[in-house]
Formats: C-alpha cells, sequence, structure tokens
C-alpha cells in the first residue's frame, strides 16, 4: 500500500509576509517607545523603527496591489492597507510633532488592525 505525501502545502503569501512584517515593526515600535521613556538610546531606536514600519506598510500596500490586480483577487486588501498607509502617515505626522495623546493611541489602535488583518486569511 502506497501512502501520498499530502497535497496541501503551507506556503504564505506576499500578502501574509507584508502583514506579518509590519505587525512586528509596530510591536517593535512599541517596545521601542517604553526605551524611549527609560533609555538614552531609545529615541535613536524608535525614530529609525518609525522610518521600517512606515516601509513595512508601504510594503503592504504594493503586496496587495500584487494581490488584487495580476491575481484577480478582491479589491478589499488593497483598501485596508491603503488605509492603514494613510495611519501611518498621519502617526510619523503626530510623531515629529510630540503629540503623544493623538500618538499613542494611535499606534494602539494601527497594531489593533494590524492584527486583525494578520488573523484574516486572504
Amino acid at each position: 500500500m502506497a501512502t501520498q505525501a499530502p497535497t496541501a502545502q503551507h506556503r504564505f503569501s506576499f500578502l501574509q509576509i507584508a502583514i506579518t512584517l509590519q505587525t512586528l515593526t509596530i510591536f517593535l515600535q512599541a517596545v521601542s517607545a517604553g526605551l524611549l521613556l527609560t533609555s538614552s538610546s531609545g529615541e535613536t531606536l524608535h525614530s529609525a523603527g518609525a522610518r521600517v514600519m512606515y516601509g513595512a506598510s508601504m510594503l503592504y500596500v504594493v503586496a496587495a496591489v500584487l494581490a488584487w490586480k495580476p491575481g484577480g483577487g478582491s479589491r478589499r486588501p488593497v483598501l485596508h492597507a491603503a488605509g492603514f498607509l494613510l495611519l501611518a502617515s498621519v502617526q510619523v505626522v503626530v510623531g515629529i510633532a510630540h503629540i503623544p495623546s493623538v500618538h499613542l493611541p494611535l499606534g494602539v489602535l494601527m497594531f489593533g488592525l494590524s492584527l486583525l488583518a494578520l488573523a484574516r486569511r486572504p
């Protein structure tokens, strides 16, 4: 009796990888924000992390467009990614302006939304 190898291989799509990267960078921003309060190097880490997080948000938009246009998928992830990039832009602006009353809650909201996008299977 011959056994067959499983046919369903678990592969991650570019979109899933982009959302995972975005979620991870937002989490690391929360860690660096804590360091910002307790360490002199925290500001440098948080500033560098902001650039990486913004780049991850742009990568999410690219991945969503690539999943939609050539792959024939839904347009919904593109709208979510574009909305997230808009939130990331606002986050950068209020961070540079040193408005923690908006910056901190927006960061928590962004992390929650990114987790929701990660939990949803495209």
